[in-house]
């Protein structure tokens, strides 16, 4: 015990030299410290951390197996006439550009002439082939990709009386070329394009 103030009195005065000669800080490297910005909120600093996008995903539970059938059916389509809308929408966007270049109305005739053969090329190749619920698909995305209906882009490229006719001969397969895209009401169509990782300039 005659030791105990001997150790009292030796931690107080280790006490009393560290406070007199605190110890240095640690030396910090310049990759050391992350550098951001803060939000006080509270009276506390909350630094604002990026952190990776985390895509959450459900499994979708289908009623039937006639439902489950009729989704694959439709992502089947779409990504069949995918590649023809994205087509259109390009040429037509290359289309107004050139337009817009020039004030020749010979010129802007030709460009519009040459426009429609592209087109009308890649619908004798292959576009003829298609269901006609791929027919209906196509029609949608094309609404999609350009941002304006089927119908307003035949009448700008073929005038008014075609873009009628084509409207009229579309109407017996059960389309409707003056159909504009929702994508409130095409959800199963845009989780389908979302899940193949596609996106455009509109969506």
């Amino acid at each position: 015990m005659k030791f105990l103030p001997l150790l009292i009195g030796f931690c107080l005065l280790a006490c009393a030299v560290s406070a007199q000669n605190p110890l240095p800080h640690p030396k910090v490297g310049k990759n050391d410290t992350v550098k951001t910005y803060l939000t006080e909120y509270e009276g506390e600093l909350i630094p604002w951390i990026v952190t990776p996008e985390v895509e959450i995903r459900d499994v979708r539970i289908f009623k039937s197996e006639a439902d489950r059938q009729a989704y694959y059916r439709l992502k089947y389509n779409v990504m069949k006439v995918l590649p023809y809308a994205r087509f259109a929408s390009q040429r037509y966007q290359k289309l107004q550009r050139d337009l817009a270049l020039t004030g020749d109305k010979k010129k802007q005739k030709e460009l519009v002439k040459a426009c429609e053969t592209e087109i009308k090329d890649l619908f004798n190749r292959e576009i003829k082939n298609l269901t006609i619920n791929q027919g209906e698909v196509l029609i949608k995305l094309i609404s999609r990709e350009t941002g304006t209906t089927t119908f307003d882009l035949a009448k700008d490229l073929k005038g008014g009386l075609h873009a009628f006719m084509y409207q009229s001969v579309a109407r017996i397969f059960g389309h409707n070329l003056k159909e504009e895209y929702d994508i409130t009401t095409e959800r199963d169509i845009e989780t389908i394009l979302h899940q193949a990782g596609y996106t455009s300039y509109l969506y």
